[in-house]
């Protein structure tokens, strides 16, 4: 499974590497975000939790399905506490979130909204421009992909549907794989597939 991002730079003064929208859950779980960053820090601080209680507590790992199902449980209950108690939370979350891993129904991908709903994917786009990039996808995605064509096809999506120029420094791609398991690429590896473009 691959996760791709546009990472915005809305300064000059912003340092690229510190926005962050792909973060790893677990060693076979990694999510991409779209919306308020605090609220993904907050939900994916909720799904290592879960997944790290499930392999200590029956020593394998969290399916891709039921950590997605943790983190939108946790979407659900905003506005919730018994009487005299302080809710947990006055507001939805402003985040959607694709959870992407591999378990033993093979490679996964769910698209959590803010909602609390979340259904499966092959392919999902998410956040400004997804209308254009979900058409795309519909198009040019097909099952019996390598991973180097996704690699392909997410940063050629994110090319037609970006504002700026695409390069290493304003996307993010991290693939989560049986073998490598969940991995954020270099900057140089980015170079490498945006030279294939």
């Amino acid at each position: 499974v691959i996760l791709a991002v546009e990472k915005r730079v809305s300064s000059t003064l912003l340092e690229p590497s510190s926005i962050e929208k792909v973060m790893e859950i677990d060693e076979h779980l990694g999510c991409a975000v779209s919306g308020m960053t605090a609220d993904a820090r907050t939900m994916i601080e909720h799904a290592r939790v879960a997944a790290q209680n499930h392999r200590f507590t029956y020593d394998e790992k969290l399916k891709v399905e039921s950590v997605t199902q943790s983190v939108c449980d946790l979407a659900l209950r905003f506005g919730e506490g018994a009487e005299g108690e302080e809710s947990i939370m006055s507001r939805p979350f402003g985040v959607a979130l694709l959870i992407a891993g591999v378990d033993e129904n093979g490679s996964q991908l769910f698209h959590a909204d803010p909602s609390g709903t979340f259904m499966k994917y092959q392919a999902k786009a998410i956040g400004s421009g997804s209308e254009g990039a979900q058409t795309e996808l519909q198009k040019e995605y097909h099952k019996s992909m390598t991973l180097q064509e996704a690699e392909t096809l997410a940063l050629s999506v994110l090319k037609s549907v970006m504002e700026e120029k695409l390069n290493k420094t304003n996307v993010q791609i991290a693939s989560v794989t049986p073998e490598q398991r969940f991995r954020i690429y270099t900057e140089e590896e980015l170079q490498e597939i945006i030279n294939r473009l």
